[in-house]
C-alpha cells in the first residue's frame, strides 16, 4: 500500500465501513483533510471530522472513475459516491482528491467536491453511480 491510488483504495474502503480508527489510520501524525467545510490538522481534528461524516451519513458507497498520476507521492482521483442518511435517503456526491502520500499514510487530502444531490427513489430517471472501479 505504497501508491497514492493504492492508499486511496484502502482508505476508502475504510471509509466505507464507517471504520473510523481504520479511516484516520491512513493519516500521517502531521497530516491534513481540507474539503468543502474546512481544513482539518492532525488526527485529532481529522477523526471528528470523519465521526461527524459517520453519524449524518452512516452509508457510504464510493467508486473511483479515474486518477490523474502527478509523480510517485501525489495524484488527483476522481470519485462518484453514495452518501446513505440515517433515513435511508441517498446522496449523490462527486468530487477529485487530491492526495500526497509518504510511507504508504496521507501527508495531504484536498476535497473538491459538488454539494450533495439527493438521488430519487428507486425506477426514476436518475442513475446512481455506475462502471469504473470501485474502492476496494
Amino acid at each position: 500500500m505504497h501508491t497514492p491510488r493504492e492508499v486511496s483504495e484502502s482508505y476508502w474502503a475504510a471509509e466505507c465501513r464507517r471504520d473510523i480508527d481504520a479511516t484516520v489510520a491512513h493519516y500521517h501524525p502531521d497530516g491534513t483533510y481540507e474539503g468543502p467545510d474546512g481544513l482539518r490538522r492532525g488526527p485529532l481534528e481529522i477523526r471528528r471530522a470523519y465521526e461527524q461524516s459517520a453519524r449524518d451519513y452512516p452509508g457510504l458507497q464510493v467508486r473511483i472513475v479515474r486518477e490523474f498520476f502527478g509523480d510517485e507521492a501525489s495524484s488527483a482521483l476522481e470519485f462518484d459516491a453514495v452518501l446513505v442518511d440515517p433515513e435511508g435517503g441517498r446522496h449523490r456526491v462527486r468530487g477529485v482528491n487530491v492526495v500526497t502520500v509518504r510511507e504508504g499514510r496521507y501527508v495531504s487530502v484536498r476535497s473538491y467536491e459538488d454539494p450533495p444531490e439527493r438521488l430519487r427513489a428507486a425506477g426514476s430517471p436518475e442513475r446512481e453511480p455506475s462502471g469504473g472501479a470501485p474502492a476496494r
